[in-house]
């Protein structure tokens, strides 16, 4: 399936009533039975490992059991970017887990990709306790190991999920609600700020249905 076949069935789902539903997937810089850039993949290691060792947040925070550093394709066209690990990502050591990163992979497929073709990572690499919002204290030190992450995969698009995140990459005070939508730059790279599919899940309203898919067919058209 190409960009153009893929718009057209967003176009004809989001008049059906905004369903997510997947579509086939459709490869971006890696094909699935390619072997990946292994070059990026051992930066991204080493820079988790580095970070693990030596984060001035991570390793004094005693709220979680491990860190959860990011996973995807290293050679990604596109990069999401949510707030802080769950419990749940915590206990399993990988972002976006449970009913959150279930709706973002059907996002994810609902835009003619596949889950693997894209990199999800969060700005913290550990949960806050009580899974309460990051402090900015805690993000300026985290996310400069983030930042190092968007040099490494260098995407297409980013697109961030949340204040957080959206906060932090475009290095605004506006929340998520004022600029969802409206395409900023991180450096050179495109980046849409979206809601965080928690919140969707936790409004899944029409309304906001609505938002979240049409800041997906501008993420599509931009990355066709």
């Amino acid at each position: 399936m190409n960009f153009e076949t893929a718009k057209l069935h967003l176009e004809t789902s989001k008049l059906m009533g905004v369903s997510f539903l997947p579509v086939e997937a459709v490869s971006t810089k890696v094909e699935h039975d390619t072997v990946p850039n292994l070059d990026k993949q051992q930066e991204l290691e080493q820079l988790c490992i580095s970070h693990d060792a030596s984060c001035q947040h991570c390793t004094t925070s005693t709220s979680h059991k491990q860190t959860v550093f990011g996973s995807g394709n290293s050679d990604a066209s596109l990069l999401f970017i949510g707030e802080a690990p769950s419990l749940e990502e915590d206990a399993q050591g990988v972002p976006f887990v449970g009913e959150a990163g279930q709706k973002l992979k059907q996002i994810i497929q609902a835009i003619g990709l596949h889950p693997d073709d894209a990199y999800v990572t969060n700005v913290l690499k550990s949960r806050p306790a009580d899974d309460r919002s990051p402090l900015p204290t805690e993000v300026d030190i985290c996310g400069a190991f983030l930042k190092k992450q968007i040099e490494i995969i260098e995407p297409d698009v980013i697109v961030t999920l949340g204040s957080v995140a959206t906060k932090y990459i475009l290095n605004t005070n506006n929340g998520i609600s004022r600029v969802r939508g409206q395409w900023g730059k991180y450096k050179n790279i495109p980046v849409l700020p979206t809601f965080h599919p928690a919140y969707l899940l936790r409004n899944y309203t029409t309304e906001i249905r609505k938002q979240v898919w049409e800041d997906m067919q501008k993420v599509i058209s931009r990355l066709g």
